[in-house]
């Protein structure tokens, strides 16, 4: 029985999958089950921040497995005090973590944190989230509520009660009241489409909400662990938020989600809780990817290979004005917006066939989220590939 056989007969077909098998991956270099060579300019998602098959985090698992990979959170675990130390110290915030194992469950907890906070100070029941449409949030029952997409909320309800959705950022103001626990933003829509919020109105949204009281979460699971530049886009932005969530690249492939906070009294014992959250295998991992990203911060070499990343990629979109309307996002971060989705889509997949990897994000971004360590052959070779893909179009 072949792989596709096999992912037809015994996987749940909630994936539209492209036709292709990876065996093998190099930094931003993968080798398919024929040998084929891509360059990939998605790192899973955002998820592989510091490369594939990297040495110093295989050797950091590889060490943890065999000493323990797993107890539970009834008992102290030295390499998760140790990464929250890391992810704390990193962020510049004075926060404590909470870890879960994705992005949808640290959007969990944020929500559950806000929530709590909301009725510690007395009779009225504050429960309502504000997000954006446009947003994501996750794809558990209450984070696809928080999404404001929606084409996502079919078949799933009944959802949760108290979330709404603002246009945007200037929106916000106006419905606020006396029932709003927290608002929940993206600084950088990913999937809703590279969107940066404007830095500006974001400062002014983060005053008011500390001046009412009310809590922000910035949503950071595609944005943290140096995506924009910083550790997190919050840093980027000059805002202090009263919550965080990571995912995605902190944990370098290993599955991780983290609530950062700084209402650290909310919760008690029993409120919440994860078997697998920050076992000592994921927190392992976590320890050493923010080693690998601090060094890279603090050598120039992020800011160097982003701005040669920047640099092709405006160089590439130049040289396709009836396709490319404009380029969006900013560090490893980046879109360019495309006329129209049928263009879109066959872009992606002339792009794979070619050997270079990109995504899709919204209706009408080509969306590029490399490695945080890729290096320039490896950039120069993937635009050679675009290139040679636009050219069969």
């Amino acid at each position: 029985m072949t792989i596709k056989e096999k992912d037809k007969k015994y996987i749940l077909p909630t994936y539209a999958r492209a036709d292709v098998e990876f065996v093998r991956g190099e930094n931003a270099t993968l080798f398919d089950v024929n040998g084929k060579k891509y360059i990939d300019f998605t790192s899973g998602i955002g998820v592989v921040s510091v490369g594939h098959a990297n040495k110093r985090v295989a050797d950091a698992l590889c060490e943890q497995v065999h000493a323990i990979t797993h107890i539970s959170n009834l008992y102290y675990i030295a390499p998760q005090a140790e990464a929250a130390q890391k992810v704390v110290e990193v962020s510049g915030y004075d926060m404590a973590c909470f870890f879960a194992n994705s992005g949808a469950e640290a959007n969990e907890g944020a929500i559950k944190i806000a929530r709590k906070h909301g009725e510690r100070d007395g009779e009225i029941k504050r429960y309502k989230i504000i997000t954006l449409n446009h947003s994501f949030h996750g794809r558990t029952i209450t984070t696809v509520k928080a999404t404001g997409q929606e084409s996502m909320h079919n078949y799933f309800g009944p959802f949760p009660d108290g979330f709404v959705y603002a246009d945007g950022i200037d929106e916000i103001e106006g419905m606020l009241d006396d029932h709003t626990a927290a608002v929940m933003i993206e600084l950088i829509q990913g999937e809703g489409g590279v969107e940066p919020q404007d830095k500006e109105k974001v400062q002014k949204l983060a005053k008011l909400l500390k001046e009412k009281e009310i809590p922000l979460i910035v949503d950071e699971v595609q944005t943290g662990a140096y995506r924009v530049g910083e550790f997190t886009a919050s840093q980027a932005y000059e805002i202090e938020p009263e919550i965080i969530t990571l995912a995605k690249g902190v944990g370098g492939g290993v599955p991780v989600g983290i609530v950062m906070t700084t209402l650290k009294e909310v919760l008690s014992a029993g409120d919440h809780g994860s078997t697998f959250g920050g076992n000592y295998l994921s927190s392992r991992a976590v320890c050493e990817v923010v080693d690998i990203l601090r060094e890279l911060k603090e050598s120039g070499d992020l800011e160097i290979t982003s701005l040669m990343f920047n640099k092709a990629l405006e160089e590439f979109a130049k040289k396709y004005p009836d396709t490319f309307t404009k380029k969006v996002g900013f560090g490893m971060m980046c879109g360019l917006r495309v006329k129209d989705a049928d263009t879109l889509t066959n872009i992606i997949n002339a792009a794979r066939e070619h050997g270079v990897m990109v995504l899709k994000a919204g209706r009408n971004t080509l969306r590029f989220l490399p490695p945080l360590t890729i290096t320039k052959e490896e950039i120069d070779e993937g635009f050679k590939a675009l290139n040679s893909a636009m050219a069969t179009l």
